[in-house]
């Protein structure tokens, strides 16, 4: 009953609002949108979404409107490759939200998909019948039907929304999006850059487009933002920046994000801002499955800066996971008697799998290579969950476009050493002793 009334309170709403349904914007590119800053209210240093957007809102008396379409989508995981995704106004992820502690927001959500959606506000603070989980707090959104979600933002922090309709379809789908609340005092928590990118995961069979939604172990395209290196956006910085950088994981796996050339502080949850005197030193953080961990630095190394998963299949692009392991192995005869049939056959997998990196192969179409981006250096060797922290001097504080490659002062690159070699210790030189057969431990000398 009381889902009935909330339903008909809404219709009643459309209904009567001389201002009709706002707008709902759209963004079909896959690259990283600027920042959207605040035309009027509280001033904030607004986020940017890797390989993503903000959406716009309107005012309504005091009110902030949005307007989302559930609906199937297109999204470039890479150049080269397409996957045909469920999401929100053209993309997946959905496009970010942003408002201020103590906004009330109005979020109409039209459903195009084939089946009927919900959005539930994880980790928000609000009434029950808003919390969008499908036959507790309301009915399924049909397919052609808007809905409205309608509160107050009581604090800010870092949070996402996604469906809680036939959710493990959905989100396999790609359906999820940021909600980033700003506190109502703009000196608060205020940085110079502040990033944002979810964590999820698909397994597309090479030549195909839609993921297997049954899957929960074996993924193989482990993605930013339904991105993976080398299409993932680069994070830039001018030096003296402070930098925030928040993460939220929606796959089915916890992802240890590194990042290089730095020590940062752990500032936020999903639960909300960590006191700075129990905040923590980090160089890699733990994303949970569900949860949200942001971190900050001080942007005062310039360089080119890795940051990735450190597990080192999150890397990787369309693994193949029943491939043997060669190393070791001679393949000369063998690769002799598969070119009399396949001339352009490579040996590959018994020096490594570095070769990946370096060889143009032809692919089945709608993939790409397992390992893949070129640096000023050679071929990267990555894939997945994989992008750039680029700090440099001189930048203006709106300016993200990518930089280029780091022009390394002199004597700062590891190089060749082309000198005599130290002879290697002989037995008798050496500091560990081992015993002779039948006597347990290692001693040394004294």
């Amino acid at each position: 009953m009381g889902g009935g009334a909330l339903l008909a309170g809404a219709a009643a709403w459309t209904r009567t609002s001389a201002m009709g349904l706002p707008e709902a914007a759209l963004m079909e590119s896959p690259d990283m949108q600027p920042p959207l800053f605040p035309k009027s209210g509280p001033d904030y240093q607004p986020v940017v979404t890797l390989n993503g957007w903000t959406l716009p809102h309107r005012m309504n008396g005091n009110v902030k409107e949005f307007h989302l379409v559930a609906e199937p989508v297109e999204r470039e995981m890479a150049p080269g490759m397409i996957a045909y995704l469920w999401g929100y106004n053209g993309q997946s992820p959905g496009p970010t939200l942003e408002a201020v502690e103590g906004d009330r927001v109005r979020i109409f959500v039209t459903n195009k998909l084939p089946e009927h959606t919900t959005v539930h506000w994880h980790g928000m603070i609000l009434p029950s019948g808003m919390d969008g989980v499908t036959g507790l707090t309301q009915p399924g959104i049909p397919t052609g039907k808007t809905f409205v979600y309608e509160f107050d933002l009581v604090k800010s922090g870092t949070f996402m929304y996604h469906p809680h309709a036939d959710e493990m379809t959905q989100m396999a789908m790609g359906m999820m999006g940021f909600f980033v609340i700003h506190p109502k005092d703009p000196a608060l928590h205020r940085v110079d850059r502040d990033f944002v990118f979810l964590l999820n995961a698909y397994d597309i069979d090479p030549g195909s487009y839609v993921p297997r939604v049954m899957e929960m172990t074996d993924f193989n395209m482990w993605c930013w933002n339904s991105r993976v290196f080398p299409g993932i956006s680069h994070l830039v910085a001018a030096k003296g920046d402070r930098v925030r950088v928040r993460v939220d994981n929606l796959t089915m796996t916890n992802h240890p994000i590194h990042m290089h050339g730095y020590d940062f502080e752990v500032t936020c949850t999903d639960g909300g801002w960590v006191r700075p005197e129990a905040r923590w030193p980090e160089v890699s953080i733990d994303i949970p499955v569900g949860a949200m961990r942001a971190y900050e630095f001080d942007a005062i190394h310039p360089g080119d800066w890795a940051v990735h998963c450190h597990k080192s299949h999150h890397t990787m692009n369309a693994m193949g996971h029943d491939v043997p392991t060669f190393i070791g192995v001679d393949k000369t005869q063998l690769t002799e008697k598969i070119k009399r049939v396949q001339p352009e056959y490579m040996a590959m997998g018994n020096r490594g799998m570095a070769d990946m990196g370096e060889m143009e192969m032809p692919l089945p179409d709608n993939t790409i290579p397992m390992m893949t981006g070129w640096g000023q250096f050679g071929p990267i060797e990555m894939g997945g969950m994989f992008s750039v922290v680029k700090v440099r001097e001189g930048l203006s504080a709106t300016d993200y476009a990518d930089p280029g490659w780091y022009e390394h002062p002199a004597g700062t690159v590891a190089w060749e050493w082309t000198g005599a070699l130290p002879a290697p210790a002989s037995a008798k030189d050496a500091m560990t002793v081992v015993p002779p057969a039948g006597h347990a431990g290692h001693g040394t000398k004294g």
